[in-house]
């Protein structure tokens, strides 16, 4: 969620990490700050609101300096306010700390630190840590065995970023739970809590481990593990283009990302989805094990989480095998019962996600196999799976996520025919579910010529207080996600169930102005979802229906239909329709005057639980 970013080197080292932050805007953040070592001491400067209100700062004040550390907030403990921002000083204003996460033990050390004679002037648990580090660095008089005394009293996941007055030819930083990335130039070196901060400086990397310290100088990076035992880090080179993180001619980064999906299927399935219908899926798990597993669990959240109901109905349609979907959040505390047989299907865009990184280790305990399915390579949640699938999306920026719906729905997609192979499934069904994945990429393209009809739609009803989005089956699911897309950057109330629970209680809500969006892509349930608009029509309501093209009953009831192109698969098409009603939150979101790539309150990654 929170961007950190660092350098030290000969460049001005307030415009390189300002640079960073930049880069990483998409995260979403509510304030920002800077501290940079300018020869007599440590200087912060932080802000409320967006990097111009930082920059208008910086530009007031002199800012000459070889190292700096920077970070974009979104706030946790305490309001969005200057003084609550990042960075932040221990007692004695000799160090300065950044940080992601969250301190779950703050409040028993600031008791601890206020009796002592502390006192605090933000509400923050980071400046918490803070004068625990300049605690330690008392006794100790030295900011490495500071760090690691501190972090030792420290309970909960953070990636913090130390500097020192006193040693200020060094950045100190330590990962727990929360990404970082350090970038190796020469005669510099930087840091970034995400790749696309480092892109324009340099391609190789490395990216710290669960419980590493590192400490960074111009010439030499130091790394050890949370033993304190030094270890040889590992560089890696990122071979994707910084044009890939930049909007490429589109107004929003979520737009681009829309239009990608084609492209990003493609990926997906490339050289896994083969010319004559099977499925690769290499260094993974054996046929023997493959077989062996009676249950899927797949855990996630939000859009990912959408993306696994729609999986679900996909396997078990396919491979009628049980498919339990349940969100990482509560995953935990369900006292879920597992069994050996189980294999827990991690899903996550980032790879990076608390409660998913919680939900997978629960399952490892417990003695499960484990799988992600993720976009970025060397994440948290790749390291501690027994087995990955990349979605090979691309990176993903805007905070709503669109593409990495797509994929990761295409990766399941993938499991469901791998497995469907490997057990004899019914030949009809994986002929048809193959004959359908290989055209989503021809489908999504199709759907992206809808987007004139959808911005009409969107102009329509743009005024309203409330949009129901509805559907039976998989069109249940995609319509979870249609409605959280809406929610997530246009901020219209949504609600969402399956078609069939309207008239139990949700249909006191429709009266005239309120909008109802139908799923309507399966033609075996289609008599029961006209019945369903017709409710809703009855009561003043206004009705968009998704509909196949070849379904011109529907599309005549309906008050905006969006006509879909056919697929051969009904999941797939629901999936396929997902796409439009991305258009229309996006489009109802710039009619609306909406902050669309970073909406408010959102992050892109969440790494606090």
């Amino acid at each position: 969620m929170c961007g950190i970013a660092g350098y030290i080197g000969p460049r001005e080292a307030v415009a390189v990490v300002l640079d960073q932050l930049g880069r990483l805007e998409y995260r979403g953040y509510d304030s920002a700050g800077v501290a940079f070592a300018d020869g007599s001491g440590i200087t912060v400067l932080k802000r409320a609101g967006k990097l111009a209100c930082l920059r208008e700062l910086i530009d007031r004040n002199h800012t000459h300096s070889h190292l700096a550390v920077s970070h974009s907030r979104w706030a946790t403990h305490g309001a969005p306010t200057d003084a609550n921002a990042h960075p932040h000083f221990d007692a004695k204003q000799r160090i300065a700390v950044i940080h992601n996460g969250i301190i779950e033990n703050y409040f028993e050390l600031a008791d601890a630190l206020i009796e002592k004679g502390h006192t605090f002037r933000s509400e923050t648990d980071t400046e918490v840590a803070a004068h625990v580090i300049g605690e330690e660095y008392d006794e100790c008089g030295e900011l490495v065995e500071a760090v690691r005394r501190a972090v030792r009293r420290l309970r909960g996941a953070f990636a913090m970023v130390v500097i020192c007055v006193d040693e200020p030819d060094k950045l100190v930083a330590v990962r727990n739970a929360s990404p970082l990335i350090i970038g190796i130039g020469e005669n510099e070196n930087f840091l970034a809590s995400d790749i696309p901060a480092l892109l324009p400086y340099t391609r190789d990397i490395i990216v710290m481990d669960e419980g590493d310290l590192a400490v960074i100088t111009r010439d030499e990076i130091y790394l050890e593990d949370a033993e304190s035992r030094p270890k040889l880090p590992i560089r890696e080179h990122i071979d994707w283009d910084i044009e890939d993180a930049e909007k490429g001619g589109f107004d929003h980064f979520m737009l681009k990302e829309i239009h990608e999906q084609p492209h990003a299927i493609r990926q997906c399935l490339s050289g896994r989805l083969l010319k004559d219908g099977s499925v690769a899926l290499p260094d993974t798990f054996s046929p023997e094990e493959w077989r062996s597993f009676k249950r899927f669990i797949i855990v996630a959240c939000g859009t990912a989480y959408h993306a696994g109901l729609l999986g679900k109905y996909l396997i078990e349609g396919t491979l009628r095998l049980p498919v339990e979907v349940q969100y990482a959040s509560e995953f935990r505390y369900n006292n879920p019962i597992l069994m050996e047989d189980d294999l827990l299907i991690a899903v996550s865009q980032s790879g990076e996600t608390a409660d998913t990184l919680a939900a997978l280790r629960l399952g490892k305990e417990q003695g499960i196999r484990t799988l992600g399915v993720l976009n970025v390579v060397g994440s948290s949640i790749a390291r501690e799976c027994d087995a990955v699938l990349y979605t090979q999306a691309g990176p993903e920026i805007c905070v709503a996520s669109t593409k990495a719906y797509s994929a990761q729905f295409a990766t399941l997609a993938l499991i469901a025919l791998h497995v469907g192979h490997l057990m004899g499934a019914d030949r009809e069904k994986l002929g048809t579910l193959t004959s359908a994945l290989q055209r989503m990429p021809e489908l999504l393209e199709d759907c992206l010529k809808l987007e004139d009809e959808v911005k009409s739609i969107a102009e329509a009803i743009q005024n309203t207080s409330l949009i129901f989005f509805l559907g039976r089956g998989a069109d249940a699911a995609a319509a979870l996600e249609g409605a959280l897309k809406m929610k997530e950057i246009a901020y219209v109330p949504t609600q969402e169930s399956p078609a069939g629970e309207m008239k139990h209680g949700p249909l006191a809500l429709v009266v005239p102005g309120v909008v109802t969006v139908f799923g309507a892509t399966n033609p075996t349930t289609r008599d029961k979802v006209i019945s369903n608009i017709k409710e809703v029509k009855a009561r003043g309501g206004t009705a968009v229906g998704l509909v196949l093209e070849s379904d011109p009953l529907t599309a005549g009831i309906v008050d905006h239909p969006i006509r879909l192109p056919h697929a051969d698969s009904h999941t797939v098409a629901a999936a396929a329709s997902v796409l439009p009603l991305q258009l229309l939150a996006y489009h109802m979101a710039r009619l609306r005057g909406c902050d669309i790539d970073q909406p408010r309150n959102l992050a892109k990654s969440v790494t606090v639980e």
